[in-house]
């Protein structure tokens, strides 16, 4: 039946299900504490650290990472998709699946409806160049390009690679049947319209290259030109399903290659990606034309915990790895990695993969330069670090990019190695605060009868982690997890003052309030549920998992007290800027005014870290 399921639906289901007995049903649980534990069902381990809570319906391994409400895990386990597993836990009730109207009327149910036609005049177009590259006479200066570029048709079929004809309109008379696939056209950016009204294709006498977005769905094509013609690479454009400043090229083959994906490696093109691939190396991606973001690298983050950037060593390549480096500090949470790979002048990944090898490229890639090697490299260019006057421009140099990392301990570790490099100590280079305790280690449950029956599913399988990830890596995660432990406290905060905050976690901090103010009956496998499936979901079940690290009591006090810091982060920076660039100039140089000026900016940071400090006793 065709329809949305009603989220009230869902909310009450998830309300009346048991998890305990959902996953006791598949998966043979023990009482430890006020928890139940077991084997991990989706990786292999020899001691339990599966863990279920009652109380919060929601499950949560500390070795893999997998967490999430009792839907999440029927899905999982059982290898459903959302609708089944749906009427799977409904049918364990006696109860109908309802369905509804698209939410948001009319409006919203034709957009999705034109998308999904988008979707599929894409994979049609994708389908047509393919069709090119193989019968169409001109075919041949296509394959002998590919082929001079090392390609093997197996390579080629692999990424969907086309031909598309020397000509004005044939994919617009292949496909074009009448005014509305013309418009559908027009709308994917296949078409091209002139001030006269005349339309024609976009891709003309090109390779081909389709571009798939995480879901595997073709959102929109690269070509690289085969004649004269300008640009050499060309795009889509911009359009409903398409944005190149989000999207990753070769990232869904990536992923599809790679069950869990240890390094992404970010390379300039599409026959970089391909080219690397080829020889085995199935981690590689590229932007779209666009320099790498922030957007980007969050994307890669919720993937992969490293990312190599390999750029041309010319002055051009450096200066797009700054620019990547600037887009990276805000996402160096830790356990985050980022390292770059400068390549001699003349190489590309394409050309050195096939010159050098797939293991000697991989040494390469191993041997790369990393991010605070990079930084200091970058912050410290033409400096003589062996003079006061060298070190002092050193750090008012460095401080700007190494605040932009996140609260955590490679932020605390970066400013110990500037105050190593100018001499300082750290706390004359900033007053840091304390970094939070590491989170204590998973208590041992005792050991269990495995009672899965040979007869059920495979379940999805994830890796093991070496290391459990724990904690948070900001303010605006913490308070995330607070409010998931006790989402009524939502009834009691003004979210106004956090509208003008930035960040990814600062908007899901928003999105949750906002939900629970509307919802306040909501608990925390609801709010699992309303985001499963997505990064943000991941992100709040791991977060979730972290119930040690939750207070027993005043856990109200430190939700309110975790907010007014995360408001006064944007003041306590700025503050601390001013600081550090007064404390860079040379104390007996200072105007009489530059000298009370610091004296009053260290008063007043004195006055809010004494004010943090009472926060916290």
């Amino acid at each position: 039946m065709a329809g949305r399921i009603p989220q009230k639906f869902l909310d009450d289901l998830l309300d009346r299900v048991d998890i305990v007995e959902v996953i006791d049903r598949r998966v043979k649980l023990k009482k430890t504490g006020k928890n139940y534990s077991a084997r991990c069902p989706f990786h292999e381990e020899k001691t339990p650290s599966f863990s279920v809570n009652p109380d919060k319906q929601f499950y949560y391994c500390f070795g893999c990472g997998a967490g999430g409400n009792a839907l999440g895990f029927v899905m999982d386990y059982e290898n459903l998709d959302f609708p089944q597993a749906v009427a799977t836990l409904a049918g364990s009730l006696g109860l109908e699946v309802p369905r509804e109207e698209t939410r948001g009327g009319a409006a919203q149910a034709q957009r999705e409806d034109s998308n999904k036609a988008l979707y599929a005049l894409l994979e049609q177009a994708a389908r047509f160049y393919q069709q090119q590259l193989r019968s169409h006479p001109e075919a041949h200066r296509a394959v002998s390009y590919l082929k001079q570029r090392g390609l093997t048709g197996q390579i080629a079929k692999d990424f969907d690679l086309g031909f598309a004809p020397p000509g004005w309109d044939n994919l617009l008379q292949a496909l074009a049947q009448d005014d509305s696939q013309r418009k559908l056209l027009l709308d994917a950016g296949m078409l091209v319209q002139n001030d006269a009204g005349r339309s024609y294709d976009r891709f003309r006498d090109r390779v081909v290259f389709p571009i798939r977005d995480q879901r595997g769905r073709i959102i929109a094509f690269g070509g690289r030109v085969l004649g004269d013609d300008k640009p050499k690479y060309l795009n889509s454009p911009e359009t409903p399903v398409f944005s190149k400043g989000r999207e990753l090229y070769g990232l869904y083959q990536a992923r599809q290659a790679n069950r869990k994906l240890e390094r992404a490696l970010v390379v300039e093109g599409y026959m970089d990606v391909i080219a690397l691939a080829q020889h085995g190396i199935s981690n590689a991606t590229a932007t779209l034309g666009t320099a790498t973001s922030q957007t980007h690298l969050e994307r890669l983050y919720r993937l992969t915990p490293e990312v190599v950037f390999c750029f041309d060593g010319d002055a051009a390549g450096r200066k797009a790895a700054v620019r990547a480096l600037e887009s990276t500090l805000p996402c160096m949470e830790d356990g985050r990695q980022a390292r770059f790979l400068f390549l001699d002048e003349g190489e590309d990944p394409d050309t050195l993969v096939r010159k050098l090898g797939a293991d000697r490229f991989r040494e390469l890639v191993t041997a790369a330069t990393p991010l605070e090697t990079f930084l200091f490299d970058v912050a410290g260019e033409g400096l003589d670090t062996s003079t006061l006057e060298g070190r002092a421009r050193l750090s008012k140099q460095a401080l700007p990019y190494i605040r932009q990392l996140p609260d955590g301990v490679f932020r605390q570790l970066m400013f110990r190695a500037l105050a190593e490099r100018t001499g300082l100590t750290v706390a004359e280079l900033m007053h840091l605060e304390a970094p939070p305790p590491p989170p204590p280690a998973p208590e041992p449950a005792p050991e269990w009868a495995q009672g899965a029956d040979s007869s059920q599913p495979t379940p999805r399988q994830r890796a093991a982690s070496d290391r459990a990830r724990a904690g948070y890596s900001n303010l605006a995660q913490a308070a995330i997890a607070l409010l998931l432990h006790q989402p009524e406290m939502s009834t009691r905060v003004d979210p106004e003052p956090l509208a003008t905050l930035e960040g990814d976690d600062v908007a899901l901090l928003r999105d949750l309030l906002a939900l629970l103010q509307r919802r306040p009956d909501s608990n925390t496998a609801m709010l699992l549920g309303h985001w499963y499936g997505t990064p943000e979901g991941e992100l709040l079940g791991r977060l979730a998992g972290q119930e040690r690290l939750i207070p027993r009591a005043g856990i109200e006090q430190q939700f309110s007290d975790t907010l007014a810091a995360l408001v006064q982060l944007p003041q306590r920076s700025q503050l601390s800027a001013q600081v550090d660039k007064l404390k860079a100039t040379n104390y007996a140089d200072m105007s009489d005014a530059e000298k009370q000026r610091l004296k009053e900016l260290l008063q007043q940071k004195q006055r809010m870290d004494e004010a943090r400090n009472k926060r916290k006793s």
